[in-house]
Order: C-alpha cells, then structure tokens, then sequence
C-alpha cells in the first residue's frame, strides 16, 4: 500500500526521526489565534528523501473557520494575506501579479483554484482605463485555464502565453491538493515558494508551473481537498502495526475519497482564499473586498 500527499507537514510527520531529515528545519507557532506549521527544506538530500524541492512550506489550520469561531473568517484572511506576502519576492506597488486558478470547475474537490480566482479582483484593465480611481492600485490579472481534458491544451503552456503579453513579476497558482488523513480535508491551506505541478490533487499531474518553467518567481497555494484511498489504507495498516485484512485490501484499489460537505466547504475556502490574495496584493480590508465584489 502507497501512502500518496502533496501536504509536506504529513511527509515530514511520516519521515520524522530519520537522520536523512537532518536538512529540514521546522518551526510551529500562532497568529491570531491559528496554527501554522513552518518548514524549509535546504538539502538536495531531504528535498529527495520528500519528493519535495528546496524551498519553504507554511500549513495554515483553518480549524477555527470549520468551527465558526467568532471572526474567524476575517481572521483567517489576514493571517493568510500575511503568510502570502512573506513568500512573495520583493515587489514595489506597481509590479504586477498574475493569479492562476487551476482545476476543472465542473468538478467540486479539484474547482478551489477557478472558484478562488472568481473572488480575486481583476485590476491591470482597470488602471489604464480608470486612473483616477485605480492608479495606485497593483495591476493584476486573473486566469482560470480549465484542464486538458476541457481545453485541448496544457495548463502550462497557457500560462506561458499569458505570460509573454502580461509580463508579471511573480505568479500566484492556486489548486486542490491530496491529504494522506481525513482530519486534513479543507482544514488547512499549504503555501510554497517552489511552484505547483497542477493536477497532482487527483492523481493526473501535468508539467510543472514553477520558477524554471516560467522564468518568475511562483507561490502556490493548495488546499487539500481529496484522500486517495491507498494512503488511508497506508495509515490505518500502520497503526495497527502492518496487519492485513480484506477491508484494507479494497480500500487500498484507485479510489479518490472526500468529504460529505464538500460543496459548501470549497465555496467557503475558495472566498477566503480570493480574499486573502486581494489583502495580499492591494492592502485593502475584508470590508473594502466586499464592496468591490458585490
């Protein structure tokens, strides 16, 4: 049985211990209230032994927002917003961004990128044509480019085209990712400052949207949003100390597992993740988002 996440904090969970970590640092702490786990991978060795490359991961729980604590929402934008900016290359006001939602929006747990793209305020068009109301607004542009299997072309090579036109100084991708438990499902958001392999959520990775495949800087944020049933069986086998049984078996075959809620809970993560982009990328208020999007 595979054990099969995106999520570095549960690789790291699975290999803590093991002297081949020895090029991992890790810290954990809390911003207003919500947890987050840091870690920077450093050697060519750990990146190997993850299968993760060199660069910083923050996790953010969102267990307060699944909670509806009180203001947890606006809470959980700005610490968000905060943890997006310090991945973020340096960028006067006036660099522009480009924000990619990726994922088929047709299909609930993979649709947290063009979801959340729909909640990102579109500016570059804005600038030019409204001066007066947008000059020191940051030019950003947003792009959701659907999958292969809608386009006919790679996610990549769209961005790519974007990319000559748009000239932006970073990208921001946005996808669903795979948990390896349960507990994790929509209740954390994953950052990097190492790009993202769009579609690696559902098992279909494609080519990689990072600093080397696009020639700037990109932060990913991913949501994990699906299990894959070989990485349950994985743990549960482990647990109870490697025994086997029919059940085990069968869970362990190709199957992609989700939450019963998962349509309210995507809808609620991509609103905080657009929102968290905006307060990243203008320096505006939960309350200033809602005015321009209404």
């Amino acid at each position: 049985m595979a054990y099969r996440t995106d999520l570095a904090v549960e690789l790291l969970e699975n290999l803590r211990g093991r002297d081949e970590l020895s090029g991992v640092s890790e810290r954990e702490y809390e911003r207003e209230g919500l947890h987050i786990h840091e870690a920077e991978v450093t050697t060519e060795r750990a990146a190997r032994l993850l299968g993760k490359p060199c660069g910083r991961y923050l996790t953010l729980s969102l267990e307060a927002l699944s909670r509806r604590e009180e203001e947890a929402f606006p809470r959980s934008v700005r610490v968000l917003a905060a943890l997006i900016e310090t991945l973020l290359p340096p960028l006067d006001s006036a660099a522009p961004v480009l924000i990619a939602g990726l994922g088929s929006r047709s299909i609930t747990p993979d649709a947290v990128g063009p979801r959340s793209a729909d909640h990102v305020i579109a500016t570059r068009h804005l600038i030019s044509r409204s001066p007066e109301f947008f000059a020191s607004w940051r030019p950003v542009s947003v792009l959701a480019p659907g999958v292969l299997g809608q386009t006919g072309v790679e996610t990549g090579e769209i961005v790519r085209g974007v990319l000559d036109h748009v000239r932006p100084r970073a990208v921001i991708a946005i996808d669903a990712l795979a948990a390896g438990r349960l507990s994790r499902l929509v209740r954390t958001v994953q950052l990097a400052d190492t790009g993202i392999v769009p579609g690696s959520g559902v098992n279909n990775a494609r080519a990689a949207l990072d600093r080397q495949t696009l020639g700037v800087p990109v932060v990913s944020i991913g949501v994990p949003t699906v299990a894959d049933g070989g990485s349950l069986a994985h743990e549960i086998a482990q647990q109870l100390d490697g025994a086997q049984c029919e059940a085990l078996d069968d869970l362990s075959q190709p199957f992609i597992i989700t939450t019963r809620d998962i349509d309210r809970e995507v809808a609620d993560t991509a609103r905080l993740i657009g929102y968290a982009v905006n307060m990243a990328l203008q320096h505006i208020s939960v309350e200033e988002i809602d005015l321009y999007l209404s």
